[in-house]
């Protein structure tokens, strides 16, 4: 059991914080932060670069807790943000498969992530290690309705189209 928790958190944890990594440092075809920023740009989020933040530690930072088994369930949460995020704003309306732009892949990352965050990082793990323990069930609790409640602000935060094509045509 211990054995496939390891596995499942080190191949979802590091795969990722390597999709983080693209963003916030441009490496394996990856827009970096400035590709980043002008996405979010696009996208109407605001202020956008808060937003570029949020996507670079929900993915770098949260991939990387969870293949460590540290903090848990903290790293679950996060890349439990993060692609709840992803669904909601890119793939969601697109059906499910990837090919069409779909929730396939961001799916293929939450669900483990949140089995990780429910069954804990197992035996092989720095919380194990170190003996770290966060109260539970509170610290998922809430740290995951908090991603909800930061995924919402989000959305509800975005420019709305009219006001960004309005500047786009005064420029």
């Amino acid at each position: 059991m211990n054995t496939g928790l390891l596995i499942l958190r080190v191949f979802v944890g590091l795969a990722l914080a390597g999709h983080g990594a693209q963003k916030l440092f441009g490496w394996w075809g990856g827009p970096g932060v400035r590709g980043l920023h002008q996405h979010l740009t696009h996208m109407r989020f605001r202020p956008a670069s808060l937003w570029v933040a949020g996507a670079v530690a929900t993915e770098v930072g949260g991939g990387l807790l969870l293949a460590l088994g540290l903090l848990s369930p903290l790293g679950s949460v996060g890349v439990g943000a993060a692609m709840l995020m992803a669904i909601v704003s890119v793939h969601w309306g697109k059906g499910f498969f990837g090919q069409g732009g779909g929730v396939e892949v961001p799916l293929l990352y939450l669900i483990p992530a949140a089995v990780l965050g429910i069954t804990g990082p197992g035996s092989y793990s720095l919380d194990s290690l170190f003996g770290i323990t966060l109260p539970e069930p509170v610290t998922g609790i809430v740290a995951a309705a908090l991603a909800v409640a930061g995924v919402a602000v989000g959305m509800a935060g975005r420019r709305p189209a009219a006001e960004q094509v309005s500047e786009q045509l005064a420029a």
